[in-house]
């Protein structure tokens, strides 16, 4: 497997080589996530003529949260500097901004495809599998350096049900020797749960509803947690040392505390420090 296939830091977001598109080409609705409504294709009013957020530093204080739980994974530079090779929207035709904003969400699931992808191979319980990802990793890796024309064009689902079925097939060969592995709870409603201290070793939570739910202190090493929504939820003191699959937007989008065991793939969310204080 090549260097540039196994770096996952590739498939973090760099808004210095991208051209705001997260901030003009998605929609968002005025809600608790954001405090104010706007339309796919149209930028947002806090977009400076830099490309950058006029607000960064005080998304959180200002209505909009949910901007800070984004991450593109890297399709951001990707679109604007390799697909467009290096063209703003703003100086182009509206046809080609509108391309350009067409592309970004399909590179985003591509690129979020690889981030899992190359998150499995570092499974070294999953080698029976190694194979097949590495193979579909390329396969995905091909259709992100796609024209305009072809990413258009591109069934992104079926992608994504291939890649689940090694996956899983991964997460279940890594959590097989876990002694006294739990139930398999995919899916499950766990919303605002009382689960501080509970023992979650090496179960599966994928897709699972963790909102507002109290984790505190429980031990979730090795833990299966692609999809699960960690919005609100409490990680104060929790041990998710070597969880498969946790994302940096799941990290951002909980809350934490400085005894919060991380991931060495996930960064404390700088919110966390805050809160604790």
């Amino acid at each position: 497997m090549s260097e540039q296939m196994s770096d996952r830091s590739r498939l973090r977001g760099d808004c210095s080589r991208c051209f705001g598109l997260c901030c003009v080409a998605l929609p968002f609705t005025a809600s608790a996530d954001f405090a104010v409504s706007k339309p796919a294709g149209t930028p947002c009013r806090n977009l400076g003529g830099d490309h950058r957020c006029g607000i960064h530093a005080e998304l959180r204080q200002r209505g909009f949260p949910g901007c800070t739980v984004y991450d593109c994974f890297g399709a951001g530079q990707r679109v604007s500097q390799v697909t467009f090779g290096g063209q703003d929207w703003r100086t182009g035709s509206a046809q080609q901004a509108r391309r350009m904003f067409d592309a970004f969400p399909v590179v985003r699931q591509l690129h979020e495809l690889l981030w899992y992808l190359t998150a499995a191979l570092d499974l070294s319980a999953a080698r029976p599998v190694h194979g097949e990802l590495r193979a579909l990793l390329g396969t995905v890796e091909a259709l992100a350096l796609g024209t305009p024309d072809e990413l258009a064009a591109l069934d992104v689902a079926a992608h994504r049900r291939e890649a689940d079925v090694l996956l899983l097939r991964a997460s279940e060969l890594a959590r097989a020797g876990i002694r006294g592995r739990r139930k398999d709870r995919r899916g499950a409603d766990l919303m605002g749960a009382r689960l501080r201290g509970a023992d979650l070793r090496g179960v599966s939570l994928r897709g699972a509803y963790l909102i507002a739910a109290d984790l505190t202190g429980a031990d979730l090493r090795d833990t299966d947690l692609i999809g699960a929504d960690l919005r609100d939820a409490d990680l104060t003191d929790a041990d998710l040392t070597g969880a498969f699959f946790l994302t940096q937007p799941q990290a951002d989008a909980a809350r934490g505390s400085a005894g919060t065991r991380l991931p060495e793939s996930v960064t404390r969310p700088v919110h966390w420090a805050s809160a604790a204080r």
